[in-house]
């Protein structure tokens, strides 16, 4: 008997689910309209009343998008949904959550009705944790897909949706989307739903525009007004970025672009790439501080590169007609990867970073998957693809050198270094990824509202149109093997190799103060908080091997109270015998831990093999 209730349960669950309708190419009739109104923005609370309208009476599902584009991954905030309620022509229309999707709602809808209202508040988290907090004191993020419901049954790009959002007094709104403003209200153009979800709003009472050429615009709005002065040179090199990769594409895939740039200490940070709009987080002293922010500058530069590679050109099994059906993610490689790639060589190109500053950081990067993440040795490339799914687009576990993480983004990065040191030396030098990313992305000349999807075989047959080669076995080989010693090979095809030095290159000190971390790694595998909490251990490591491990803190060194320059002493005395001696708390107990380890103080970068120009040297330079 006890088995009776659970496979009945089986049954009837299912077919509950299997009711919501998928998606169809069909037209939808009529349009949806939303209004968010923004009156208590600042306490996290964004109020939403929605018309949508319905064929005729009988059972409809309305669906909250759980797979958002650019997460890869079922990360909608449901969660954050509260107050919802159904109504058509002033009358309350109950309405039920499906048993197995959270994330759709059933109604029967009467006889006689057009439409049926809704509304519903979004309550923003109020901190920094899995998801993201949406506004400030003086500004706010307006992501569609948050705040809108829509019917199952349709393709996202078939149900048009006018927009409306309601500012409070002496704000403005930036976004991809064009409309018109009566006081603090914006109605935007009608749009198809997916357009309307790929082009968020910032919006805030400081904000300032700069036009970096007749298409794009750089929008900022901040904390407060002083943070928005962006200077001459400051400009020059987003322009640079703008006409770098006009000469790498060949072409635009959009009718207008906005950069999006919240300098905030408040908004969570983020970068989230749209095809005629980014939204790029950081830090508030983003301009103020530019010295101290030199790693965060190639954020823009890695989303807008995916106006070409992610939007414009999807990976096919990434593509979904709407946000219910699960994605897959096995090109990003491609997606993330190569735009990692080439947003950061385009960094480098505009002089957003300098080459000294992008050799710096690829350093860390070769450094990382060569020697520091075990789990190299386990988990390939591919196998990430799916983080975002394993962890919702969340926060991975407490050991990312053996557990890995998003490591498509920034291993895969490496491979296409290879592969670009690789065409030039089939091609003597005459082609390069350049002749690759104008291939295969610059199809379609200005087109934008529709994207083209591809397989490893559409990548593998571009790659030999520019230079024939075993290019499949190439990119199967590094992406699904498990030896650390391809991520040296990488640069060396490319002309450097990983070298050490005792101190941090001046650019990853300025990378290590502002992600306020102690770093020692490459030695006894520690990287600690200023204050000596214990934020990574390295698998297998010396301090591994004596039993630390994240969240504790070690409280003194040899005796002496923590800091980084006591431990940094310690482990170069360590060369000449002498003890590594830690007094570590964890759950609020002490004890004494002594760290095996003789190699002294090791920091990555990258030395020039040879004389004369190398691949990765051509590759950084200017169009």
């Amino acid at each position: 008997m006890k088995l009776l209730f659970p496979l009945a349960f089986l049954v009837v669950a299912p077919g509950f689910a299997q009711s919501i309708p998928a998606a169809r190419d069909v037209p939808f009739a009529g349009a949806m309209t939303l209004t968010v109104d923004l009156a208590r923005v600042t306490q996290g609370i964004f109020q939403v009343r929605q018309t949508i309208p319905v064929a005729g009476p009988g059972p409809l599902v309305l669906l909250y998008p759980e797979w958002k584009p650019g997460n890869h991954a079922p990360s909608g905030q449901i969660e954050n949904l509260a107050g919802l309620k159904l109504s058509a022509g002033g009358r309350p229309l109950a309405w039920r959550r499906d048993p197995v999707n959270m994330f759709a709602f059933h109604v029967d809808v009467p006889a006689g009705v057009t439409a049926v209202d809704a509304e519903f508040q979004y309550l923003s988290p109020q901190k920094e944790g899995s998801d993201r907090r949406v506004f400030g004191p003086t500004m706010a993020n307006l992501q569609w897909e948050s705040l809108s419901l829509y019917p199952a049954g349709y393709n996202v790009h078939n149900i048009p949706v006018r927009a409306t959002a309601i500012y409070p007094a002496g704000w403005t709104g930036w976004t991809a989307l064009r409309g018109q403003a009566q006081g603090s209200t914006v109605t935007y153009d009608q749009v198809p739903y997916d357009i309307l979800v790929d082009s968020p709003v910032y919006a805030g009472a400081h904000v300032k525009q700069v036009r970096l050429d007749p298409q794009v615009s750089f929008n900022l709005v901040a904390d407060a007004p002083w943070q928005l002065a962006i200077t001459p040179a400051q400009e020059a090199a987003h322009r640079k970025l703008i006409e770098q990769a006009d000469k790498l594409f060949g072409t635009r895939h959009f009718d207008h672009y906005d950069f999006l740039v919240a300098l905030s200490d408040y908004q969570s940070g983020d970068g989230l790439e749209h095809h005629r709009s980014s939204e790029n987080t950081l830090d508030a002293d983003l301009l103020t501080d530019w010295d101290a922010n030199l790693y965060d500058r190639y954020v823009v530069a890695h989303e807008y590169v995916h106006s070409w590679n992610g939007k414009f050109r999807r990976p096919a099994d990434l593509w979904t007609p709407d946000y219910r059906q699960p994605m897959q993610n096995s090109r990003l490689w491609v997606y993330e990867g190569q735009t990692q790639f080439w947003g950061d060589v385009l960094a480098a190109r505009s002089g957003l970073w300098s080459k000294q500053a992008y050799l710096d950081f690829l350093a860390i990067v070769v450094a990382r998957y060569a020697e520091g993440y075990a789990g190299v040795g386990w988990r390939s490339v591919q196998d990430t693809t799916n983080q975002p799914i394993v962890t919702g687009h969340g926060p991975g576990g407490a050991w990312p050198s053996w557990f890995r993480g998003a490591d498509y983004y920034r291993n895969s990065e490496l491979f296409w270094v290879e592969a670009d040191a690789t065409i030039r030396r089939l091609t003597g030098g005459k082609r390069s990824m350049d002749d690759f990313a104008r291939l295969f992305f610059g199809v379609e000349p200005g087109a934008w509202d529709h994207e083209v999807t591809y397989r490893f075989e559409d990548v593998v047959a571009a790659l030999n149109r520019v230079a024939p080669y075993d290019w499949a076995g190439f990119l199967r080989t590094r992406l699904d093997g498990t030896d650390p010693s391809m991520n040296l090979r990488t640069v060396e095809a490319a002309g450097y190799r990983l070298a050490w030095g005792e101190k941090p290159t001046e650019s990853q000190r300025r990378l290590l103060a502002k992600q306020k971390t102690d770093d020692f790694t490459y030695s006894i595998g520690l990287a600690l908080s200023k204050q000596g909490e214990v934020k990574d251990v390295v698998w297998n490591g010396p301090a591994f091997q004596a039993g630390l491990r994240p969240t504790e803190a070690i409280v003194s060194v040899n005796g002496q109270a923590y800091d980084a320059e006591a431990l940094g002493r310690a482990i170069t005395d360590a060369k000449r015998g002498a003890p590594i001696r830690l007094t570590v708390k964890g759950d609020d107990r002490f004890r004494e831990v002594g760290i095996d380890y003789r190699g002294g103080l090791r920091y990555p970068r990258l030395e020039k093999i040879g004389t004369g120009e190398g691949a990765l040297d051509r590759l950084l330079a200017a169009r």
